[in-house]
């Protein structure tokens, strides 16, 4: 086994563990204490891993601010959200989340007619108003600086609604296909679900494998993933029922 995939090996061990000895990285990966120490100490360098007598554990790092979530994988977003926003139809009624993923959206839904979006983003609420599109903001706090909405009142107010789609992304899905979100959003996104006909998700590839702090369901509960990473057929058939619509990087 090569380095690369001893480190990845631990990672993965660490991600389902939380904490772990070098004893126990010896062991499950039947290498030597030395190996697995000259492994550590790289990882160590690279600020991935904190390191404790005789244990070790992940790094937990901090969320990238709502700025530069916008700048990062941008080209990969807007092509994702071109093709969702061909999804809807004129006299749509649709939710859309306050994430960066789905906010460009907005652009390409200013010629649709007689549409209804329903938002925790202030931003699509005023970009879209300006062009006379009919826009709901459902309150609540700001928990990310300076228009993302969120909290028991955005969730209140998000179950009076009912939509014929939701648009919605996350921080992140694993390979196998479970949907992980944060904590200020988990309720408002099950809400949103709940209350629509046809739910969408919308992910880059810089998103998958990447777990975060609650997960939310498998993608058996979606209508149809919107993404630029290539699923393997296995999980495809797993989710027979769920629509693979890939987005192709050119």
């Amino acid at each position: 086994m090569y380095q690369k995939e001893r480190i990845d090996n631990i990672i993965t061990i660490l991600k389902a563990n939380g904490y772990v000895t070098v004893k126990y990285l010896t062991e499950k990966l039947d290498y030597s204490t030395a190996t697995i120490n000259r492994d550590l100490n790289i990882m160590q360098k690279q600020n991935l891993i904190k390191r404790t007598y005789g244990g070790v554990e992940l790094v937990k790092k901090k969320g990238i601010p709502l700025p530069f979530r916008y700048h990062k994988m941008k080209s990969e977003k807007q092509k994702i959200a071109h093709v969702a926003a061909n999804l809807v139809c004129d006299g749509d009624t649709i939710f859309i989340d306050g994430t960066t993923t789905t906010e460009y959206m907005a652009k390409f839904l200013t010629e649709k007619k007689d549409i209804t979006v329903i938002t925790n983003n202030i931003n699509i609420v005023t970009y879209l108003s300006e062009y006379g599109i009919k826009t709901i903001c459902l309150g609540g706090n700001v928990v990310e600086v300076p228009y993302l909405l969120a909290g028991d009142i955005t969730v209140l107010n998000a179950s009076k609604y009912n939509a014929d789609k939701v648009f919605f992304s996350t921080g992140g899905i694993t390979k196998d296909g479970i949907i992980s979100s944060s904590t200020a959003y988990d309720l408002l996104h099950r809400c949103m679900i709940k209350n629509s006909k046809k739910s969408y998700y919308l992910v880059d590839h810089d998103k998958i494998d990447v777990a975060r702090s609650i997960n939310l369901f498998d993608l058996n509960n979606v209508s149809a993933i919107i993404t630029d990473y290539k699923f393997d057929n296995e999980v495809k058939e797993k989710y027979k029922n769920t629509q693979f619509i890939e987005v192709k990087n050119e």
